[in-house]
């Protein structure tokens, strides 16, 4: 009785202020911070992008597992590789390859905040949950608390009414010219998370906007910067800083994705170096012509280390049986070695390849249990 009667009591949603045209109120030394990151993100996103192979997939994918695991979304890169196959019986590895395909999508759809873009990325994100994917929620949501009330909730959103103004107010915001690269892309991933407009998903699309942001401002236009990586060393202090914004305070937040962006950096730098070792040792490897589809198979596999047929001819652009040559040649070298074909046909994987991503991973290991 004394539960029903708690639960019938009124509580508190959230009023967010709009803040298209507010003041950014931030520290001079956190300023300085944020253009000392987007100078090395720029610099990294250089220097990626003259790299003789496909960083920037090998990147996208190590973004996209680190933000899904943010929301405890886990998968080993074997099964992420797996489920791009569409083999595997791994709904989070599915979750996460849907991740990266938004992200791809965002990528795809230029580097403008608008709600067709948000919606769009939440479409692609949610294949699991076709009832809300796309779509602004229609109820309340909170977080923390019972799962049936948000009485004691650490967060309880807007109202679902106020949404779609809010995303207007969250546009133009995101079209302001006046605000450093950095401390942009941190307030709109934290306005958007406090705005909270979808029923579950919020924190995978809000971080796919963070890196439009990014692209937007010039920061990172050839690859993708694993921020979500850096976000992931500590959780805790992730989530504090997003619930200090909701209390007014921006710094945090704005220093926690700077922070993330320059740890990413150096993660990213240390799996550039270990893809280009691997690729060293392959070409000391392979027996084929220089011309030879085995060739442009090794250089594909850094983006997808698990193939089958289909995917060699399409990644050598040749015939099947050419791209079985291309296989065989590759499976000699040591580079390839043929999975369990009683469970998934002929498979193939590129042992080297996942044991790099997933070395990244083991690097930005969560420090401490999120929530």
């Amino acid at each position: 009785m004394f539960e029903r009667i708690r639960l019938d009591r009124p509580y508190k949603a959230a009023v967010v202020p709009e803040i298209a045209d507010l003041p950014v109120p931030v520290e001079p030394d956190l300023l300085v911070l944020a253009h000392d990151v987007a100078t090395e993100m720029a610099r990294f996103d250089a220097d990626v992008a003259h790299l003789p192979l496909p960083m920037p997939a090998v990147l996208l994918r190590s973004e996209s597992a680190s933000s899904s695991q943010i929301e405890h979304l886990t998968s080993s890169a074997r099964n992420i590789a797996l489920a791009e196959l569409g083999l595997g019986d791994r709904s989070n590895a599915r979750l996460v390859v849907a991740n990266a395909r938004a992200m791809s999508a965002a990528i795809d759809a230029g580097d403008v905040v608008t709600s067709e873009l948000i919606l769009a990325i939440h479409d692609r994100l949610l294949i699991d949950e076709p009832d809300h994917a796309g779509r602004w929620r229609d109820e309340q949501v909170w977080i923390g608390a019972s799962s049936v009330s948000p009485h004691g909730a650490d967060y309880v959103a807007p109202h679902h009414e106020r949404i779609p103004r809010l995303i207007d107010d969250l546009e133009s915001f995101a079209a302001r010219t006046d605000v450093p690269a950095v401390v942009h892309a941190a307030l709109v991933h934290a306005q958007f998370e406090t705005i909270h407009p979808f029923i579950d998903g919020n924190g995978r699309t809000g971080r796919v906007l963070l890196h439009t942001m990014l692209r937007r401002a010039g920061v990172a236009v050839g690859t993708t910067v694993p921020v979500s990586a850096g976000l992931l060393r500590d959780t805790d202090a992730y989530f504090r800083a997003l619930t200090a914004y909701r209390a007014g305070d921006v710094g945090p937040v704005v220093e926690q994705v700077a922070n993330a962006a320059l740890a990413a950096v150096v993660n990213g730098r240390a799996l550039a170096g270990d893809i280009e070792a691997i690729r060293a040792r392959w070409q000391e490897t392979i027996r084929a012509r220089r011309d030879a589809a085995a060739w442009r198979l090794a250089d594909g596999l850094f983006a997808r280390p698990v193939i089958d047929a289909h995917v060699a001819a399409e990644l050598t652009g040749t015939s099947g049986r050419a791209a079985l040559n291309a296989i065989d040649t590759l499976v000699d070298a040591g580079i390839l070695a043929p999975m369990s074909a009683a469970r998934w046909g002929r498979t193939w994987q590129a042992a080297d390849v996942l044991g790099a991503i997933e070395a990244f991973a083991r690097r930005a290991g969560r420090r401490r249990p999120g929530r």
